[in-house]
């Protein structure tokens, strides 16, 4: 299976910096996505620093290890690197006064034979797009979230909380940190859409399925994506990955190189 790769990001209709951040390795299959918090520039610089850490780090371990790494061993890399790259944010936070409290949410994938291992901190979020029906395959952390499912608050009244950005997991806020993490089978055809609550928060998620199945070449329904979150109000920084694997016939009729093919803003 091959596979196809888009990032881009935007700074939003409300903000004047980015404290979004994404990362792609194509080679190695991995994509990282983070949403800053924190003052001042502290959350860009959490986000870049959590981005920068996991491409590199990671990539380097994935591209030594080759694809007959195990499942289980990557996925011990994954945590070993998330939990150093915390580390990293959770110090500088706590020697520069500037930095003080700042954190990330983190979206992380690395697509290996065997399926899409998948981990997540915060309220980032991941969906699947197959078979034109959309999937959101992460969880939030979040206190939306916890309040959704001890039956507080439906999700339709949830749309409409003030509670919508309080995390209740994050890269850096603490000296160590549990990411969420699964394995996802994956089928020729998917796209898999890796987003801050920029886009999120400003798109539903029949909104986000239509711009999808409306817009099949991955940099115009980048484009579209952000677009139509900016109408909306735009009032985050916007980041999105976009991946989409296809079967080896298909993609070398197409020209497509393996592993992947990267795209950007």
């Amino acid at each position: 299976m091959t596979l196809e790769f888009f990032s881009a990001t935007d700074v939003g209709r409300a903000r004047d910096n980015n404290e979004d951040s994404v990362a792609l390795d194509e080679a190695a299959g991995l994509a990282v996505l983070a949403d800053g918090m924190g003052g001042y520039n502290a959350g860009e610089v959490a986000s870049q620093m959590l981005t920068s850490f996991v491409s590199s780090e990671l990539g380097r371990w994935l591209k030594d290890a080759g694809r007959e790494a195990r499942a289980g061993e990557v996925k011990r890399a994954m945590d070993i690197c998330v939990d150093n790259a915390n580390r990293a944010i959770f110090n500088a936070a706590n020697t520069n006064p500037r930095y003080a409290g700042m954190g990330t949410t983190l979206v992380l994938g690395v697509f290996r034979p065997e399926g899409l291992l998948l981990g997540h901190v915060g309220d980032s979020r991941a969906y699947r797009l197959r078979a034109g029906r959309l999937m959101q395959i992460t969880r939030d952390h979040s206190l939306l979230q916890e309040q959704i499912d001890a039956g507080l608050l439906t999700v339709e009244e949830a749309a409409f909380s003030s509670n919508k950005n309080l995390v209740t997991r994050a890269v850096g806020v603490e000296d160590t940190v549990l990411m969420e993490l699964h394995l996802h089978e994956v089928q020729p055809g998917d796209t898999y859409l890796l987003c801050s609550d920029g886009l999120s928060d400003m798109l539903d998620d029949d909104s986000l399925a239509n711009l999808l199945n409306g817009n099949p070449a991955l940099p115009e329904a980048a484009r579209a994506l952000i677009n139509a979150a900016n109408d909306s109000g735009g009032r985050d920084n916007i980041a999105l990955i976009l991946a989409r694997a296809e079967g080896r016939q298909r993609a070398e009729g197409r020209g497509w190189w393996p592993f992947g093919r990267r795209g950007g803003n």
